[in-house]
């Protein structure tokens, strides 16, 4: 199970980086779809990569890891609630649906649930 969650961690963070780094481009236009503001957006983006760089952390310190996954995922949920606000089809809700699943196993394996 260790490997699996290791594994969640490194996607889920490498993802949330390669996206909020990387493609900022996107970000920018998703947010105005979303009609959020250049604030909130900065917030958003300043969070994800430091929970990202806590997950790859919590690979060496596995006490880092439960906070920042509940965190993640409820960026996860709430990309998913603004993607449903204006109805964008289901492969682009698809990314955050699926890092979200990914989130809650981190935090079941976490906690010892799974």
């Amino acid at each position: 199970m260790t490997t699996f969650l290791l594994l969640a961690q490194i996607v889920v963070a490498t993802s949330v980086a390669y996206v909020w780094i990387l493609r900022y481009d996107v970000i920018i236009k998703e947010f105005k779809e979303f009609g959020l503001s250049d604030l909130i957006r900065t917030f958003v983006g300043a969070s994800k990569i430091s929970l990202a760089t806590l997950l790859i952390v919590g690979i060496w310190y596995p006490l880092l890891i439960l906070i920042p996954s509940i965190l993640m995922g409820f960026f996860m949920l709430a990309a998913q609630y603004f993607h449903f606000k204006i109805k964008n089809p289901f492969f682009k809700r698809l990314p955050s649906l699926f890092f979200l699943i990914l989130c809650v196993f981190i935090v079941l394996v976490s906690l010892d649930i799974i």
